[in-house]
C-alpha cells in the first residue's frame, strides 16, 4: 500500500471561515456504470431481484425503456460527479450483441464534453455474457476501436459456467488489443477465491502485473475462508488491483488485512440510481464515508485511509498521474473543503468549495 503521509491534507488560514480550508487530493471513482443511470430524469421504481441473472434481466429491460439517450444520462451523472470533486473515473459500459457499441459511444461523447476536467477510462463490459451471448465477443473487439479503453469480464463461473473459456477470451482480447483488464467477480466463497487466484496466475503468466483489476471480489470479504490469505498473497504477487464499492449488504474486505498482504485497493460508486439500486449520489466523498462506516473506522488514520482509497489510490489505478501527488494549498490540482481535517471531511461529507485542476478552478462551480 502507499505511504499514508503521501496524501495528508494541509489546513490553511482562510479569513472567510472559522475553521479554515482543507486542501485535499482529487477524488477518483474507480468503478461506475454511467450508461445504466437514470440520473437527471424522473424517479424510477424498481423491482426486487433475488439473483444475479434477475438483476441483469431487470437491467436490460430498463435500458430498453429509457427515452433519454446514453449520452444525456451519462453526462448528467458525470457532471454531478465532477462538481463534487471527482476528476477521474473508470466507467464500466455495457457491450453486447444487442447493444453493440452504442453505450460506449454515448459515454465517450459525454466524457469528451467534460474534458479536460474529468478523465474517463471506459471498460467494455460484457454484462449479459461473453460466451453465452453469441456476437458479444465481436462487439467487444469493435468497442475497443470505438471509445473503450479496457477489456471487461464478468463471473467466469457463476454467470458463464466456463472459467477457462471466459478468461481465455478476456485475456485474449486484451493481448490482441494491448489493453488492460477489469473483471467483475460477484462469486463468493471458495469458488470465488479460486477464480481470483486463477486471474492472478494468468496475470503473472501474461506479464500483465498492475494491469488487471478484479472488481467487487466479494469472496475476499470472508475472513474465515480457508484460502483467503493464500489468495491475498497471490493477488499481491501479481499486482492485481481490487475495487470495492461498500454497497448495501455486500461484503467489504478487512482493510487492515489487505494492507498487511500488500493488496492494492480502490473504490467506486458502482450503480447510481439505476435498475440495480435506488441509491448513489455521484459523490466519492459519500463513498469514502460509507467505506469508513462499513469498516468501523474510528481513528483519524483510518478515516484518512478511506479517503486515500477513494482518491490517490484510484488515481494510481486509472493512471491519472496529476492526481496521485500530495495535495496542499499550492498544489495545482486539489479540492478545497471548509473544515479542519481529512478525517472530519470524511465524516461530515461537505461539498468542495473549490475544484481546481492544473491551476484552474472549475468554471461555474467556484
Amino acid at each position: 500500500m502507499t505511504d499514508a503521509t503521501a496524501t495528508t491534507a494541509e489546513t490553511v488560514d482562510d479569513h472567510h471561515t472559522a475553521t479554515g480550508v482543507v486542501a485535499a487530493p482529487a477524488l477518483v471513482d474507480a468503478h461506475i456504470h454511467p450508461d445504466k443511470s437514470s440520473w437527471g430524469g424522473p424517479w424510477m421504481s424498481r423491482r426486487r431481484a433475488g439473483s444475479l441473472p434477475e438483476f441483469i434481466a431487470n437491467d436490460l429491460a430498463t435500458q430498453r425503456g429509457y427515452t433519454r439517450s446514453v449520452e444525456e444520462r451519462a453526462h448528467a451523472l458525470l457532471s454531478t460527479a465532477l462538481e463534487q470533486g471527482t476528476l477521474a473515473m473508470r466507467a464500466h459500459v455495457d457491450v453486447s450483441a444487442e447493444l453493440g457499441t452504442k453505450n460506449v459511444e454515448g459515454v465517450r461523447a459525454a466524457a469528451e464534453r467534460l474534458a479536460p476536467w474529468l478523465t474517463v477510462q471506459i471498460v467494455a463490459f460484457p454484462q449479459f455474457g461473453l460466451l453465452t451471448n453469441p456476437g458479444t465477443l465481436e462487439a467487444m473487439a469493435a468497442a475497443l476501436q470505438n471509445g473503450a479503453d479496457l477489456v471487461g469480464g464478468i463471473d467466469p463461473l457463476g454467470l458463464e459456467g466456463d472459467v477457462d473459456g471466459h478468461l481465455d477470451a478476456v485475456f485474449g482480447l486484451g493481448e490482441r488489443a494491448g489493453r488492460d483488464l477489469d473483471i467483475h467477480l460477484h462469486d463468493r466463497g471458495e469458488p470465488g477465491l479460486a477464480q481470483i487466484r486463477e486471474i492472478a496466475a494468468r496475470t503473472r503468466a501474461a506479464g500483465m502485473q498492475s494491469r488487471v483489476t478484479v472488481s467487487h471480489a466479494f469472496a475476499l470479504g470472508d475472513a474465515s475462508a480457508p484460502t483467503l490469505r493464500e489468495t491475498l498473497d497471490a493477488v499481491a504477487a501479481a499486482e492485481v488491483w481490487i475495487t470495492n464499492c461498500a454497497l448495501g449488504d455486500d461484503p467489504v474486505p478487512d482493510l487492515d488485512l489487505l494492507e498487511r498482504h500488500g493488496v492494492r485497493l480502490a473504490a467506486g460508486s458502482d450503480g447510481v440510481r439505476d435498475s440495480w439500486t435506488p441509491f448513489g449520489s455521484g459523490s466519492m466523498l459519500d463513498r469514502a464515508h460509507l467505506l469508513a462506516y462499513r469498516t468501523g473506522a474510528m481513528t483519524d488514520a483510518e478515516l484518512e485511509r478511506c479517503y486515500r482509497i477513494c482518491s490517490t489510490e484510484g488515481a494510481r489505478l486509472v493512471g491519472a498521474a496529476d492526481l496521485v501527488e500530495a495535495s496542499g494549498p499550492e498544489h495545482p490540482t486539489r479540492l478545497e473543503f471548509t473544515g479542519e481535517s481529512i478525517a472530519q471531511i470524511v465524516v461530515d461529507r461537505p461539498r468542495p468549495v473549490r475544484v481546481i485542476r492544473d491551476g484552474l478552478p472549475l468554471p461555474g462551480r467556484n
